[in-house]
């Protein structure tokens, strides 16, 4: 007899989602996260939930995915009460630009068939460049998508190759002035830095071209050396350095002097925009623990103070959703001590700062110590990351929750 040993642990995930889903608050912003898990080629430093077609065989397809996605979104809209207006859309990947402009077009109208659109609604995708042209940004924006993210991480062809990155040095600025002349005003370049073998002038180089790509957003990445990965087999057998802790602060003070003398504000610790307008309102959802539906193979979601994360292969995924079960493959549910952590954690990385309301006397009193050693600033209702606390972000959070 077959016995189906994780039916037990999705029924109890499916209660608390459903439960979760009933009675949400309409004026708690929503967003979709959309992963798109195909990728041409897999980079070295990347532990993403994502295949190429050689890893996926016949098991699965961009057009399998796509009706498994729009089964997603059909149980997402469903469950949902009262009905949610979408806040901001988010395509991320893998590579979504893989589907060309004709399968986004399709994954947004599947969006709006299900959903209602803010009529503000952000709605972003990411692009790898080497997979864009004039006429991809130009279907994309008559199709309503409003931001571009594009994959840029260096200018410079020797760490591009370390990172196994395919595209030519030249081409996201290219892409991201595409992008700008289709219409696209928010439009942002992705960088990695400390990558093994770059240089300050590498680096310098690099904030060269983004300045004169003309976008208003910028987000700047340490690499981290994910187990598993193949970067991580070759610093393993010694045939790189790994990135120093040390070289990175220094990166990172040269991203942000640079990014700052150009009219660009740090709005999150990775994070710049020229203005309020060209930050991602996405990934501030995130940040403020408002609701969102990640939709798509090892997407997760929150809503109403339960989390849930769906089953990572998409052949598994499609065929879930096909037997008319929702595809989560585990959930839980925030306790008021996992909340508050969360907060504190999330909102310190943020240029607006760790509200003080949130503190009780014991972290007050780590805050007001954090910030007679110059690490956090006070501005009477909210602490915020001093210039050289943004070097420690992580340190600065532990020691404000447990001293």
């Amino acid at each position: 007899m077959n016995v189906d040993i994780e039916a037990p642990a999705r029924e109890l995930t499916t209660e608390l989602v459903a439960g979760a889903c009933r009675d949400v608050d309409p004026e708690v912003p929503f967003g979709l996260y959309l992963h798109v898990p195909f990728c041409a080629t897999r980079c070295g430093y990347c532990d993403f939930n994502t295949y190429t077609a050689g890893e996926l065989g016949s098991t699965s397809s961009p057009e399998s995915w796509q009706q498994a996605v729009a089964a997603e979104l059909e149980s997402a809209a469903r469950l949902l009460q009262p009905a949610r207006k979408v806040s901001t859309i988010f395509v991320g990947g893998g590579t979504p630009s893989l589907l060309g402009a004709d399968g986004l077009t399709r994954l947004l109208d599947a969006v709006r068939a299900h959903f209602d659109l803010a009529p503000d609604a952000e709605v972003t995708t990411e692009s790898n460049p080497e997979s864009t042209s004039p006429e991809f940004f130009e279907q994309l924006r008559a199709a309503g998508f409003t931001r571009i993210s594009l994959g840029m991480q260096s200018a410079a062809q020797h760490v591009l190759k370390v990172l196994d990155r395919v595209h030519t040095p030249g081409r996201a600025v290219a892409a991201a002035r595409e992008a700008r002349a289709a219409g696209f005003e928010h439009v942002n370049l992705d960088l990695i830095y400390g990558t093994p073998g770059e240089t300050d002038a590498d680096l310098h180089a690099t904030l060269d071209a983004v300045l004169s790509a003309g976008v208003d957003h910028v987000s700047a990445y340490a690499l981290i050396v994910e187990d598993g990965t193949a970067l991580a087999r070759r610093i393993r057998r010694g045939e790189m350095p790994a990135p120093d802790d040390d070289v990175l602060a220094d990166r990172y003070k040269i991203l942000d002097d640079r990014l700052s003398a150009n009219g660009f504000g740090w709005y999150e610790v990775s994070n710049w925009a020229l203005d309020d307008a060209g930050a991602c309102r996405h990934n501030i959802a995130y940040w403020n623990s408002h609701d969102w539906w990640g939709i798509g193979p090892g997407a997760h979601s929150h809503v109403n103070g339960v989390r849930w994360w769906n089953v990572k292969h998409p052949a598994r995924y499609a065929q879930t959703l096909g037997e008319g079960v929702l595809p989560a493959a585990s959930s839980e549910e925030l306790t008021a001590e996992d909340r508050h952590m969360e907060a504190v954690m999330l909102t310190t990385r943020c240029r607006t700062g760790l509200p003080g309301g949130l503190l009780d006397d014991t972290e007050r009193a780590n805050a007001d110590a954090l910030c007679a050693d110059g690490l956090l600033t006070s501005t009477g209702d909210a602490y915020v990351l001093t210039d050289a606390g943004r070097l420690l972000a992580d340190g600065v959070i532990r020691c404000v929750l447990w001293g």
